[in-house]
């Protein structure tokens, strides 16, 4: 593809899909993606250890291909690799051994400097002189010579003089000769710019055939392709093609926008940004809940229904994974979409529900422990912060690194509340962990209304307070007993509302900082947590959110307290002692009770009788407790994690963080699409998503004509279900939304 002008011998080393490096007597030339970057001469080992460096660094080749392409070992790339991360290029080349004067001498460096007037080459001169080219080269550097230029023209594939509907059709396309800047033009790497050239502007998708697309992904392996346009073809009973339902209020979320805003571009590639960002939507609504389920998928099958010949394997999903995960913009991505979804879902703000979630972690490394409250256990996880709209919706999730208490996580995640809400006054309703009447004084003054249980004991409310409320929306079926009241709370006496709810004898105490609502609001507002429990639940089975998606550690932070293990040993020992201690003050209060006067008549009697047995024992167990307190005060309860670790390691984050996110949007266009079609199903609260998880399973007919992608789906089970995905597919009609990255005006119908 890339043939020497003037048919010049060379040899072509292949390392991957882009790059890839040609020699040519003893000169070889480092191209990535039709593009030199660098150059170096085949003996000189210095400078094929920085290409190394460079190449796993700039991610233009993997470790395995550089090891087989040149002739290493994996181990010493990785030693390469690793020296060049600590002392950077320096390090590479390290400190020759041997002497470090000239070694060809002054005659040898006179042939040189009249060969080099002759124009001849350093390999030439190498041969001539009996020594390899590395020298050679050094002398001239010595002398200021000027190595012999390499540059060369290389020759790309043949490119169509117009755009893509020309390219398609034009029998004898032009070739495009683009000229290659070496190492000589830009001494070092050359950095490729990111602004694309006119031949990346002007080329769009090649092929004509949607399940061939071996053009395209030969210009994407060539850096000449950004994304892959997506060619449709037409078929009847696509598998899975009932996906396509979420395309609509996935461009409604404006996560594509999103996306070209933060990314911009993930570089050349036939799975670009925009394909990647709606592969991973369309699987995790399918319900592909890890990379490794795409083995038990057709990729031709996935592939035809995104527009696409294949879809994505599991390598190169994960690749992506990564490097969307990886990129300098995907925090800005992620808090795109919060406020995005915060402007589309203000009205459902009134009520922020927050909870943590505990990821339970059963790997080798050696994390902290939580306590999941599902299990009844501390295990080794990691925890969430969750925050939902008033609809149970997910908004926005905090990945803390300490395990805290919901008490001591609240504060920093009501900051990024306020900066998603502005001024406006919500209420955030969480459950006893968030507990704190200092916590919730600070919260009222900062404009949060508080809504949460009672900790604690209280004293119980006469049964004849209570007074029967209809609750509202359920036609009067459903009444609770409830009693409302003021209290105060804390050492400040700070005052709040308490709402107290009465069943079967059991009597459930809701405190809130809201006087404005009526006691049957308050109480409904609380019980309505358990959405959130709800939408856990759900998304642990459907979606696994608990799955691991890298197995990777990070350093973390040695200065983070935890509790002292030292004075938790000796708490354990203090418990023992006072153990032993009322185990012997009962044995001597036993043998006091039996002591037959009339052989002990006094206590002084007693005491001897007994001493050896109960008495000294029970005194020197006495003074080992008040050993050990007197131990424990001097012990912090909380000390720096890197005192009691060598090592201090959390899990990887990035990818989890990306991961969960898309998760959580796919959730949201599920939500979403429920909305619109529950008007329409009687049995929408019950059944409402599992008709959706099935009509996004479904098959359905595909067909692009006058500008149109028509997209005809199969009957459902029953026909009142049939009948709702109608009325659903009419709503989605009046949107008019495109095919990201077509023109393609997408229309919806079901078979009769």
């Amino acid at each position: 593809m890339l043939p020497l002008p003037g048919g010049k011998r060379s040899s072509v080393i292949q390392l991957g899909g882009r790059c890839l490096v040609q020699e040519e007597d003893g000169m070889r030339v480092v191209l990535v993606a039709g593009v030199p970057v660098f150059q170096y001469h085949r003996e000189d080992k210095a400078a094929e250890a920085l290409f190394v460096a460079l190449a796993v660094e700039c991610r233009w080749a993997k470790v395995g291909q550089l090891a087989s392409g040149l002739g290493l070992s994996r181990v010493t790339v990785f030693r390469i690799r690793r020296r060049y991360e600590e002392g950077g290029a320096a390090a590479v080349a390290g400190n020759k051994r041997g002497p470090k004067g000239p070694r060809l001498g002054k005659a040898r460096e006179a042939a040189i400097r009249r060969w080099h007037e002759e124009g001849m080459s350093a390999t030439e001169m190498g041969r001539r002189l009996g020594v390899s080219p590395a020298p050679v080269l050094s002398a001239m550097r010595r002398m200021g010579l000027e190595p012999r230029s390499n540059r060369a023209k290389a020759r790309l594939l043949p490119l169509g003089e117009s755009p893509a509907a020309a390219q398609r059709t034009s029998p004898a396309p032009q070739a495009v000769e683009v000229e290659a800047v070496t190492a000589e033009d830009a001494p070092g790497v050359a950095a490729a710019s990111s602004e694309p050239s006119p031949v990346e502007s002007a080329l769009a998708t090649l092929d004509t055939d949607p399940t061939d697309r071996t053009l395209d992904r030969a210009f994407a392996a060539m850096g000449l392709l950004q994304d892959a346009e997506p060619l449709f073809a037409a078929g009847k009973s696509v598998p899975k093609a009932g996906v396509l339902l979420a395309v609509p209020v996935l461009v409604a979320s404006g996560v594509f926008a999103a996306a070209k805003a933060a990314y911009g571009t993930i570089g050349p590639a036939f799975y670009g940004l925009r394909t990647s960002l709606l592969v991973l939507l369309s699987l995790a609504l399918l319900r592909v809940k890890r990379p490794e389920n795409l083995k038990e998928y057709s990729p031709a099958e996935l592939g035809r229904v995104l527009g696409l010949d294949r879809a994505p394997e599991v390598k190169t999903l994960r690749r992506k994974v990564t490097q969307l995960a990886e990129h300098a913009g995907v925090d800005g991505f992620l808090r795109d979409l919060v406020q995005r979804r915060v402007a589309m879902r203000s009205e459902a703000l009134g009520y922020l529900y927050v909870d943590g979630h505990v990821r339970v972690y059963h790997g080798r490394a050696d994390l902290p422990k939580a306590h999941a409250a599902r299990m009844r256990l501390s295990l080794p996880a990691t925890q969430e912060i969750w925050v939902n709209d008033a609809d149970g919706c997910p908004l926005f999730f905090v990945t803390q690194d300490a395990h805290p208490q919901l008490v001591s996580a609240l504060p920093g995640v009501l900051k990024q509340v306020r900066q998603l809400v502005g001024g406006r006054r919500v209420t955030v309703v969480f459950d006893r962990g968030g507990w704190s009447p200092k916590l919730f004084e600070q919260m009222y003054q900062d404009g949060f209304d508080v809504l949460t249980y009672r900790k604690g004991a209280a004293d119980p409310v006469p049964e004849n307070a209570f007074r029967e409320c209809a609750v509202p929306g359920t036609g009067g079926k459903v009444r609770m007993w409830l009693h409302d009241t003021r209290v105060t709370i804390g050492p400040n006496d700070f005052e709040m509302r308490q709402v107290t709810r009465l069943t079967d004898g059991h009597q459930t105490r809701v405190l809130t900082t809201r006087a404005d609502l009526p006691a049957v609001t308050v109480a409904v507002r609380m019980f309505d947590r358990w959405r959130q429990e709800n939408f856990f639940k759900y998304m642990r089975q459907e979606y696994a959110i608990d799955a691991l998606v890298e197995y990777g550690t990070e350093e973390d932070d040695p200065a983070r307290l935890v509790p002292n293990p030292v004075r938790k040993a000796l708490e354990s020992e203090l418990r023992k002692a006072r153990a032993e201690v009322a185990r012997l003050e009962a044995s001597l209060g036993a043998a006091a009770l039996a002591n037959e006067e009339g052989r002990r008549r006094t206590m002084r009697g007693f005491k001897i009788a007994h001493g050896t047995d109960i008495g000294i024992p029970l005194r020197e167990a006495r003074t080992r407790v008040e050993r050990l307190v007197e131990q424990r005060k001097a012990l912090p309860q909380r000390v720096p994690i890197g005192s009691v670790k060598t090592e201090v390691v959390r899990l990887s984050a990035r990818r989890k963080r990306l991961s969960d996110a898309l998760k959580m949007l796919a959730y949201q266009a599920e939500s979403d699409l429920g909305a619109q079609v529950a008007p329409f199903y009687a049995r929408s609260l019950d059944e409402g998503r599992r008709l959706l998880v099935a009509a996004l399973h479904s098959a359905a007919d595909l067909e692009v004509a006058d500008g149109e992608l028509r997209v005809t789906l199969a009957h459902q089970s029953s026909p009142h279900r049939t009948k709702a995905l109608a009325e659903l597919c009419r709503i989605l009609d009046e949107t008019e939304t495109r095919f990201p990255g077509t023109t393609l005006r997408i229309r919806y119908a079901v078979r009769p």
